[in-house]
Formats: structure tokens, C-alpha cells, sequence
């Protein structure tokens, strides 16, 4: 009896000490989830259509753009699908991801080509900001804040 007794306090410790191993690599996936997630949404940008746009994003999105302009979900996904806001070209740099618990922090560096309705061809040169929270077995974009980089004077 004190054999089984022993044997099964083991058998917890040392599940138990694997349960943090577990969650460590269940952690670590989340980076790679967590860039797919930025690529596909910078691939919508350039292509964008509402159901995947939607798929990405949570309802409560707050999305920045470096003109000061603050959009919902809906503003969003609608000014891109209109083409009010029209990227033609689309690299995203430099980026950083950290990660606490099931919330993201991406930071990168995005350049590219625009030609936003109404609007001469232009370019964007910004430091942009996003969270992303988990949801279920999906990340989806929570805010996003995009600042200009002045050219040196």
C-alpha cells in the first residue's frame, strides 16, 4: 500500500512539474501565431476583403492612422474595402513582438505605396504599434497606432 501511495504521489509530481513545460512551449507558439497573424493581415491590406479583414480583427478595434484619424472596426473595414485608403505595395520591418499571457505588443516599422482615393499616389513611411489579443485558437487585432517618421530637416 505505501508503494501504490508513493507511486501515485510521483506520478503527480511529476505531472505537475511538467504542467509549466507544457504551457512554456504552448507560450512560445504564440510568437509564430502571432507573426503569421501580422502577415496576414498586412497581405488583407493589400487585398482587402471584409470577411478576412473581419476574421482578423475583434469588435472592439480601435485602429490609428498616423494622420490622427481614429477608426472602429466598421470605419475600417469599410475604408479599405472602398478603397478610401488603398496600399499598393506593403513591407512591414524591424518588428518586435512581446507577449504577456494571451495580449501581443507588435511594433514595426511599415513602408509602402498608396493611392488613396481622391489623392495623388503616395507613400508611407510609419512606426506603427498594434495589439492582439487571443481568442480561442485565433489572434485578432485589438489597436493599432501608427505615428509618421519625418525626414530629416
Amino acid at each position: 500500500m505505501k508503494k501504490l501511495f508513493s507511486l501515485v504521489l510521483i506520478a503527480f509530481y511529476i505531472s505537475g512539474c511538467t504542467q509549466p513545460a507544457e504551457k512554456k512551449a504552448d507560450t512560445s507558439n504564440y510568437r509564430k501565431e502571432v507573426e503569421d497573424a501580422v502577415e496576414a493581415l498586412r497581405k488583407v491590406l493589400l487585398d482587402p476583403e471584409k470577411a478576412a479583414l473581419e476574421g482578423l480583427t475583434v469588435d472592439l478595434l480601435t485602429y490609428g492612422h498616423s494622420s490622427g484619424l481614429i477608426e472602429n472596426r466598421q470605419q475600417f473595414i469599410e475604408s479599405l474595402v472602398s478603397g478610401k485608403f488603398d496600399f499598393q505595395t506593403l513591407e512591414l520591418t524591424e518588428q518586435t513582438i512581446d507577449i504577456s499571457g494571451e495580449t501581443a505588443i507588435v511594433r514595426h516599422h511599415l513602408t509602402g505605396n498608396t493611392t488613396d482615393a481622391g489623392k495623388d499616389p503616395g507613400t508611407a513611411n510609419l512606426k506603427v504599434l498594434q495589439v492582439w489579443q487571443k481568442q480561442g485558437s485565433e489572434w485578432k487585432l485589438l489597436a493599432r497606432q501608427a505615428v509618421k517618421i519625418l525626414p530629416p530637416q
